[in-house]
């Protein structure tokens, strides 16, 4: 049984998501079915994706009614005055073929260019119009959120960021859970490739008669974070959403931790300075 969690506006979801970034065309379409029947309910998409046709069709041939899922998609950062936001929340859900988004996200802030309060007025506007249920954010820093409250009066449901066990971001973390919004964690795998070989973790996924991967992901639910592992593959579907059935200690949690690095980003996308369009 999949846990979930209520957000601050009252929309519940499940404690783990599927990410769809470069699943497109047929072959999108077949890994989302399938990640639907092997029990995802949670679908992570974005306008600069390009693949929110492959999304939408997904829902409509899968085996689990609409009402059942919860799709997210993202604002691109070229979109985000006022105006321009509204049409693009429009044109994502003509793309998808659907009447409403679960979850729609500001995908950076975009600092530099400083239209990312417009782009939240915007949300916040799809959302008393039904274009959406709950607004969020992605790579949100604790002083842009700030931003949004005292421009807005209103806090985004989520925060979606970069979160692995070589990049735990512990203070973005801690803010967003006093501050009552839920984070979510892209790229939770960390991508795989060497952190699927670090001997710590590989030990306590031995104790548990576990994966990795699955090792990991439980990491990230017992922390309180929403993982978004995307995975092609029927084999690694099932395989990453079957955690859970087991626990980590307290003692292997803080042993995750403490592989943070300082440099620990994967391609140097820093939220106070990165310019996504």
């Amino acid at each position: 049984m999949i846990e979930e969690k209520v957000l601050n506006d009252g929309l519940r979801i499940p404690l783990i998501g599927f990410g769809t970034y470069e699943l497109n065309g047929e072959r999108g379409v077949t890994s989302i079915k399938a990640a639907v029947d092997a029990g995802y309910r949670l679908i992570d998409s974005a306008f600069n994706y390009e693949n929110e046709g492959a999304v939408g069709k997904a829902v409509r041939e899968c085996s689990v009614p609409r009402e059942k899922l919860l799709i997210t998609s993202k604002l691109p950062g070229r979109h985000h005055a006022y105006n321009e936001a509204l049409q693009t929340i429009e044109e994502s859900l003509y793309r998808a073929g659907l009447d409403y988004y679960d979850l729609y996200l500001i995908h950076w802030p975009n600092p530099k260019t400083d239209r990312y309060v417009d782009a939240w007025q915007a949300m916040l506007e799809a959302k008393k119009r039904g274009l959406i249920r709950s607004a969020g954010v992605c790579n949100f820093l604790p002083e842009h959120l700030e931003r949004l409250e005292k421009e807005t009066g209103v806090l985004p449901s989520v925060n979606q960021i970069e979160l692995h066990p070589y990049f735990n971001q512990e203070e973005a973390r801690n803010w967003n859970t006093a501050h009552g919004i839920l984070t979510e964690a892209w790229s939770p795998l960390g991508r795989g490739n060497e952190i699927l070989m670090n001997e710590v973790i590989q030990e306590i996924a031995a104790a548990h008669t576990k994966t990795v991967s699955q090792v990991i992901l439980r990491w990230h639910i017992q922390m309180g974070t929403l993982p978004i592992p995307k995975a092609a593959s029927l084999q690694h579907q099932v395989e990453n959403i079957s955690i859970f059935d087991f626990a980590l200690t307290e003692d292997e949690i803080a042993t995750i931790c403490r592989l943070t690095r300082s440099d620990g980003r994967l391609n140097n996308q820093d939220p106070s300075s990165y310019e996504e369009f």
